[in-house]
């Protein structure tokens, strides 16, 4: 009777971590999402002036997200060391830092709900890289699934509502370079998942451990492109006359921190294509949070890519979960967490 018992505690156990990691990364990337479209897309002041210098946004996000992981180490005297060569930190850091002013930038061209739907695109780019760095096998129908994902995508993309204009752009509200700049954050960010998952999985890495690296070597990296490009002062400035945006920032560091904690927790125990299924669900409220408070419209079309996007991911975990019910009942659940990083598969 002992090994039943333990079958179920550890299906429990794996179960509150889930509920753990959804729940924080849906609250904190919620909150994350709105703040980055008010913070690039709502004017400040009388002058109705906008703010346009995303890398330092990054900046600030990195610098409290290191501090606050610091403090975390020193604190619970964790290894402050690091455990992997400092190369492949600064790796997932440059990436890292492309992936967010990627983003940042393209909210200047695109919606957020553009913005947030084509997020979900990011299934491709991890099952390439998972491919690529990881040496991982998918099936045919997770590439009928991810092809899918993108159709409606392109769908949401290229029929935006009429009155839907960018501030940045006189235009139309998808443009090429918004677009471009889409497709470059979905590769980034693919990586530096991916990459995250084959460093907890080679070494036996805190998570506080990596994530201050990172963040740190971001912080840095941040910090010599505002100086290179002049926008330093020129932020400073702007958040010295604005005293609203800097608490929007402040707030959105502090999300952006949290944030970070649970997505490095999610990835190390789940994966990354576990993780990349779970940003679904947020993205989903995110965009319907957006269309609410900043009244952005849809178009039927819109619509029509939104339902062929969400169905085939949530069929996709129908299916999934309907093919693992025989294998439960032979074995115990594999708590990732749990076992050996060096060596997993």
């Amino acid at each position: 009777m002992a090994e039943p018992d333990s079958v179920n505690e550890a299906k429990e156990k794996k179960l509150w971590k889930a509920v753990f990691a959804i729940s924080g990364i849906m609250i904190t990337l919620v909150i994350y999402g709105l703040l980055q479209e008010k913070i690039m897309r709502v004017p400040y002041g009388l002058k109705k002036e906008y703010f346009k210098h995303s890398l330092f946004l990054v900046f600030c996000n990195r610098l409290t997200t290191s501090a606050v992981s610091a403090g975390v180490l020193l604190a619970s005297k964790k290894v402050l060391d690091p455990v992997a060569p400092v190369y492949k930190y600064c790796l997932i850091s440059v990436t890292n830092i492309l992936t967010t002013t990627c983003q940042y930038e393209a909210l200047k061209y695109v919606s957020f709900p553009v913005q947030t739907l084509a997020k979900c695109a990011k299934m491709i780019p991890v099952m390439v890289w998972g491919t690529l760095i990881m040496q991982k096998r998918y099936r045919g129908f997770d590439y009928f699934v991810a092809f899918l994902v993108t159709l409606g995508c392109f769908v949401f993309i290229l029929f935006p509502a009429g009155d839907e204009i960018s501030p940045y752009n006189k235009g139309r509200e998808n443009t090429v370079w918004g677009v471009s700049l889409m497709v470059g954050y979905l590769g980034f960010d693919g990586f530096t998942s991916t990459f995250q998952d084959k460093l907890f999985k080679g070494y036996n890495m805190e998570i506080h451990n990596q994530i201050f690296y990172t963040t740190i070597c971001s912080s840095i990296l941040s910090f010599t492109g505002l100086i290179l490009q002049g926008h330093l002062l020129p932020a400073v400035d702007f958040v010295s006359r604005h005293r609203d945006c800097l608490f929007d920032i402040a707030l959105l560091s502090t999300v952006a921190t949290a944030s970070q904690f649970f997505i490095s927790y999610t990835i190390r125990t789940f994966g990354a294509l576990t993780f990349a299924a779970i940003m679904t669900t947020r993205q989903l409220v995110s965009i319907m949070l957006s269309c609410i408070w900043f009244s952005h419209p849809l178009s039927w079309e819109q619509c029509i890519g939104s339902v062929i996007v969400f169905g085939s991911l949530y069929a996709k975990n129908l299916v999934k979960k309907r093919s693992e019910k025989p294998q439960a009942t032979q074995e115990p659940p594999r708590d990732e967490e749990a076992q050996p990083l060096k060596g997993n598969p």
